[in-house]
């Protein structure tokens, strides 16, 4: 979710900068919703407010089956779709070996990269590198993409869609919390060592529930690291599993979002919803909150490491209770205080 997050607004750039362009956007279909949303009468229309296409890519499901007929099938399928749009340029903004690969089948007369991507082997591919200067990824992708077609681009706030269904839910989750504000806790990570102890987050939610609803992002009904914060909040917390859709909703309503360096936490970036955000092993420079009000908390003792370890990092586990509760009531009486105003 972070990577076709901080994508967006360099997409954003480039449809305000040349709007009779055509955009195709190839994405993992589980991330589609941040792109598309099915609407009309039996969702028989589909909504797309920032590209003309979306080009479903199931590299997961390929990873799991990579010698099935059914995955070369998949992939040949892809390749003939990509071609047939006969795009004039393809740009590959995550600089990954399978987004590289993906990109130079779809024929572009021009393939484009950058200079230095996430997985060295992923420059083979490019027809045109492009350096990169700025220390933000969200930057750095108006540099690549800008590079490509020869102008400087800025990032713009990019739209999500608007599911009416995912609306309603969330409508039906707010009655039922009845409190006008609510705190959203998103409280997984892509590996361990960017996340914060669950018994720490259900810690917040107890101080934050005197005053504010808490909900908890989870993956699924049984999400046990879910449930690990509602049972540290007392119960005051409420876990709540959603599609993407549903969170999309959910964050757009959301008082403040509480999240280490995790794709919740760039959604309320993206819908600038205000944020406080605890980093660890990541370098905030690069990959914190972009484009809105945030409290990023990060101990001077982290050191930026990718390695995927399986256990919180130790300068991580320095932010305290109090700092992140602190930071959170903040940003909830700020935005209080501009709803009065």
């Amino acid at each position: 979710m972070g990577d076709v997050l901080h994508a967006m607004p360099a997409v954003a750039a480039l449809r305000q900068r040349h709007p009779e362009w055509e955009i195709g956007w190839a994405i993992e279909p589980v991330w589609s919703p941040l792109l598309q949303t099915h609407t009309g009468e039996a969702a028989g229309s589909v909504e797309m407010p920032l590209v003309d296409r979306v080009h479903m890519v199931p590299t997961r499901a390929w990873k799991k089956r990579p010698l099935a007929a059914q995955t070369g099938a998949e992939v040949l399928r892809l390749r003939r779709e990509l071609r047939g749009e006969q795009y004039d340029l393809c740009v590959d903004l995550q600089g990954a070996i399978r987004s590289s690969v993906i990109g130079r089948m779809a024929g572009a007369r021009e393939f484009a990269g950058p200079r230095e991507p996430r997985e060295g082997p992923a420059l083979w591919l490019y027809k045109k590198r492009i350096a990169t200067r700025a220390a933000h990824v969200t930057e750095q992708g108006c540099e690549v993409l800008g590079g490509a077609i020869g102008e400087r681009l800025a990032p713009v706030a990019a739209p999500l869609p608007v599911d009416a269904e995912a609306e309603a839910w969330c409508d039906e989750v707010l009655e039922r919390l009845e409190r006008e504000r609510f705190a959203l806790v998103a409280p997984s990570a892509g590996w361990g060592a960017k996340q914060w102890p669950a018994e720490r987050y259900g810690a917040v939610a107890r101080e934050l529930a005197a005053g504010y609803g808490v909900l908890v992002n989870a993956a699924s009904t049984d999400d046990p690291l879910a449930r690990m914060v509602v049972e540290a909040s007392g119960g005051w917390a409420t876990s709540l599993p959603c599609t993407i859709a549903q969170l999309i909703a959910l964050v757009r309503r959301a008082g403040v979002v509480i999240a280490g360096d995790t794709g919740p936490l760039h959604l309320a970036a993206a819908l600038q919803r205000p944020v406080v955000a605890i980093f660890g092993p990541t370098d905030p420079a690069r990959n914190g909150p972009y484009g809105t009000v945030s409290r990023v908390l990060r101990s001077a003792s982290s050191l930026t490491d990718h390695s995927r370890h399986a256990t919180a990092e130790q300068g991580m586990l320095e932010i305290g209770v109090d700092e992140v509760v602190a930071a959170a009531l903040d940003l909830l009486r700020t935005e209080e205080g501009k709803v009065v105003r």
